[in-house]
C-alpha cells in the first residue's frame, strides 16, 4: 500500500507540475484552455471553471492540456484565442513551459532537502584512489591493484568517485578501457564490467578505503575518559594500520580491560589515545562505548541562501548525467536494459516513502529532472519534439504540411511506444529474477 500511495503522490505531483506549466502559460498569452486532466482514459472526477473543464481520469500514467484550435487538422474558426492563431514564438513558449517546470520542481526540491541537512559521506568526492579489491572481481582479473589511482575511463578523465561510478553504471557487460596511475607509471588495461541488481547495474569491483569514524561517544565511558571524541577518524589500533569498521570492532571486542592505543586523526592531526575496554559486552567481550560508523562522513547544514546555490549546482552536475545517459541510448552506450518503466518506478517510490519525506522528496527531484530533460528531446509527440518542428518551419519560413506533419508525428508515436514496449519489458523482466 505504502508502494502504491507513494507511487500515485510522486507521479501525481510531477504531472500536474507539468501540465500546469502548459496551462498557465497558454492562459498567459491568452489561449484557451478546453480541458486540464490528470491521467488518461474514462474521466472520474470533473468540473468546469472558467470555461476549463478540469478532470481526474482513470489511468494516472500522465496527464494532458488541450488547447483551442491545438492542431492543424482540426476544425478552426481562426479566433485569436485558438492555439494555431498565435505566432510560433507564443506556441514555443507553451511547448518550452511543460519541460522548465519540471526542471524547476527539481531544483527546488533539492534546495529542500539540502536546506534539511544531512551526514554526507567523503568518499564518492575524493580522488579514486583503489583501497580495496573484491576477489575474483573484473578489477582482479585485469591486474588493478590497491593503491593505483583511476584516471581515464572509456576515454574520458575522472577526478572523483562518483565519476567513476558514473562512467562504470552505464557498462554492464560491455568492454571498457581504463587507466590507472601506478607510482608514477600509466597502466592502461580493458575491463567488462559485472552486471549486478536486477537493475544490470556494471560493477568492476572496486571500493575506496574507508576509515571507520565515530559518530557517537557515551557519557563515562572507556572512550570518554580515554579522550576519544564524536568525529575523530579510527586510522590504527596497537600496530595494526587501516582497519576496517567490521575489522575494528572484532579488535576491540577480543581485548576486554586490556589497554589499547587509538591512533586517531582530529582536525587533520593525528594523536593517541590510550583507552582499556571494558568487559561489558555479550560474553564478556569488549566495549569502549562508542559509536562507529563505517566511512567518513561530514555534516552539512547550510543557509537558506547556501542551499540554493549548492541546490543549483547539483541539479546542473544531475542533468549533465541525465543528458549523457539520454544521448548514450542512440550511441548505444547505455544499456536499453537499465530502462525503468512504471513498476520500476513505484518501487523505488515506495523505498523512498519508508525511508522518509527527505529520502522520497530526493527521489521525486531526480525523476522530475529525467521528465523534464527527456521531454527537451527532439523526438516528434514529446514537447521538443514539437518545438523542433517549430524550429524547421522557422528556418525555412514556411509551415509543413499536415500530411508531413502526421509522418512526423507518426514517426514519434512509434519511437515512443517502442520505448514504452522496453520499459514495462524490463520491468516484468526484474520481476522474475
Amino acid at each position: 500500500m505504502i508502494t502504491l500511495l507513494a507511487f500515485l503522490f510522486v507521479l501525481g505531483v510531477l504531472v500536474f507540475i507539468h501540465e500546469a506549466g502548459h496551462f498557465l502559460m497558454a492562459r498567459w498569452h491568452g489561449v484557451r484552455v478546453i480541458t486540464f486532466s490528470l491521467g488518461f482514459g474514462p474521466k472520474l472526477l470533473k468540473w468546469t471553471r472558467g470555461g476549463t473543464e478540469y478532470c481526474v481520469s482513470a489511468f494516472p500514467l500522465g496527464g494532458y492540456v488541450k488547447l483551442a484550435g491545438e492542431t492543424a487538422e482540426e476544425e478552426r474558426s481562426g479566433a485569436p484565442d485558438e492555439f494555431m492563431s498565435k505566432s510560433k514564438w507564443v506556441r514555443f513558449q507553451v511547448y518550452l513551459m511543460g519541460p522548465v517546470m519540471n526542471i524547476a520542481l527539481a531544483f527546488v526540491l533539492t534546495t529542500v532537502v539540502l536546506f534539511s541537512g544531512a551526514d554526507v559521506a567523503l568518499w564518492p568526492s575524493s580522488t579514486p584512489v583503489i583501497g580495496q579489491i573484491a576477489a575474483g572481481s573484473p578489477a582482479e582479473k585485469a591486474g588493478l591493484k590497491v593503491g593505483d589511482t583511476i584516471v581515464n575511463i572509456a576515454g574520458k578523465y575522472v577526478k572523483t568517485w562518483d565519476d567513476v561510478t558514473m562512467g562504470v553504471l552505464p557498462k554492464a557487460n560491455q568492454s571498457i578501457s581504463i587507466t590507472v596511475d601506478r607510482n608514477g607509471q600509466f597502466y592502461a588495461t580493458t575491463i567488462v564490467p559485472a552486471s549486478q541488481t536486477k537493475y544490470e547495474l556494471g560493477d568492476i569491483g572496486v571500493g575506496p578505503t574507508l576509515r571507520p569514524q565515530v559518530a557517537l561517544v557515551t557519557i563515562d565511558s572507556p572512550a570518554e575518559k580515554g579522550g576519544l571524541k564524536a568525529g575523530d577518524v579510527i586510522v590504527g589500533v596497537n600496530d595494526q594500520k587501516g582497519l576496517t569498521q567490521p575489522k575494528l570492532l572484532e579488535f576491540i571486542r577480543a581485548h576486554p580491560k586490556q589497554p589499547v592505543i587509538f591512533e586517531v586523526e582530529r582536525a587533520g592531526v593525528v594523536q593517541q589515545l590510550l583507552i582499556t575496554p571494558s568487559d561489558k559486552g555479550a560474553n564478556g567481550a569488549g566495549q569502549i562505548g562508542a559509536q562507529i560508523q563505517t566511512m567518513e562522513t561530514r555534516r552539512i547544514d547550510p543557509t537558506f541562501v547556501q542551499a540554493i546555490k549548492m541546490g543549483g549546482q547539483q541539479t546542473w552536475e544531475q542533468s549533465a548525467a541525465i543528458v549523457t545517459t539520454l544521448k548514450g541510448l542512440f550511441t548505444r552506450e547505455t544499456p536499453v536494459k537499465q530502462l525503468m518503466g512504471p513498476v520500476a518506478i513505484a518501487e523505488l517510490s515506495g523505498n523512498a516513502a519508508q525511508l522518509g519525506w527527505i529520502p522520497l522528496l530526493g527521489f521525486m527531484s531526480m525523476i522530475s529532472l529525467n521528465l523534464g530533460l527527456m521531454n527537451l528531446f527532439p523526438i516528434p509527440i514529446l514537447d521538443g519534439g514539437h518545438i523542433a518542428i517549430l524550429a524547421m518551419e522557422g528556418i525555412s519560413r514556411r509551415d509543413f504540411s499536415l500530411k508531413v506533419k502526421e509522418r512526423i508525428l507518426f514517426a514519434g508515436f512509434a519511437v515512443i511506444m517502442l520505448l514504452m514496449v522496453t520499459v514495462i519489458y524490463n520491468d516484468v523482466a526484474r520481476m522474475f529474477r
